[in-house]
């Protein structure tokens, strides 16, 4: 699945914690970079928690504008409980996108959502915190992909050096 490039986009994020988290699922399912807006994060970002340090991997860069500097075969996806949005189940990942998320305390601005290829969103009954949904909508991609990888050598290389559990069979 490498004829493919993700990119995450975080708008005006203000939790250090979701976006600690954010980075951990970008490194979880090989994410290329992971940009957002906002001066929220960069003042709260001493407190980052990015435990598994995928930001010295995977560029985390502070932007003006989510959708600027794209390349033209990237589509842009907003994910957003917003009426009119195709359901995440229902939904065919492009192999280039831009996944847009909006803050933890608001949304996506429509300004955005107008110009994105497509709108998504998880059917929840409430709504999930911003790791949450960017978790939830990584591993939408990575189960629906031709290419996954899979079997005991993922196993061993993604598991804690801790974890030494073996099925019975």
């Amino acid at each position: 699945m490498k004829n493919t490039h993700v990119t995450i986009g975080l708008s005006n994020p203000k939790s250090p914690t979701n976006v600690g988290a954010v980075m951990r699922a970008a490194g979880c399912y090989q994410v290329d970079d992971v940009r957002y807006t906002g001066e929220r994060y960069d003042r709260a970002a001493k407190f980052q928690t990015d435990t598994k340090k995928v930001a010295n991997k995977i560029p985390l860069t502070s932007v003006d504008n989510l959708l600027d500097g794209l390349p033209e075969d990237m589509k842009v996806v907003c994910v957003e409980l917003a009426e009119g949005a195709t359901s995440l189940p229902e939904f065919q990942h492009p192999e280039k996108a831009i996944y847009v998320f909006g803050p933890e305390d608001g949304s996506i601005t429509q300004q955005v959502a107008d110009r994105a290829d497509h709108v998504v969103y998880v059917p929840t009954v409430g709504c999930m915190n911003l790791a949450a949904t960017v978790n939830v909508l990584l591993y939408d991609r990575l189960a629906k992909s031709v290419d996954i990888v899979k079997g005991d050598e993922l196993i061993r290389s993604s598991r804690d050096n801790r974890n030494h559990l073996v099925v019975k069979k």
